[in-house]
């Protein structure tokens, strides 16, 4: 039950950033979230959008694997290990915030996951 608690919580974060990326990137909400210049996020919209739909396919992992219940074990800890890798690669080209946004909420419910 924490296992799918924290998957749901790791796919929620995916849809926001979904949401940010693809739709509200360069809107001052967007801006906001990524500290951009809005000359920066016109030039990378189209960049952001990719990375947005990315990031809704690992939302989508999840929670196809939730909806396969006990027989989506695989799927949950296939795109549980890809979010956490997705994460610790950003955190080191991108921003270390990442790593805690990303990365840690995906470890927590990688553990819970194997060990719970």
């Amino acid at each position: 039950m924490l296992a799918n608690t924290l998957i749901v919580l790791v796919a929620a974060i995916h849809i926001t950033i979904l949401m940010l990326e693809m739709f509200l990137w360069d809107t001052p909400i967007g801006r906001r979230a990524f500290n951009l210049s809005e000359e920066f996020a016109q030039r990378t919209r189209v960049l952001a959008a990719n990375q947005g739909l990315y990031n809704g396919f690992l939302a989508a992992g999840l929670l196809w694997g939730l909806w396969l219940g006990e027989s989506g074990f695989q799927f949950k800890l296939f795109f549980l290990s890809c979010v956490m890798i997705a994460g610790i690669y950003g955190a080191a080209t991108a921003s270390r915030k990442i790593l805690y946004v990303q990365s840690i909420p995906a470890l927590a419910a990688l553990a819970a996951l194997l060990y719970g």
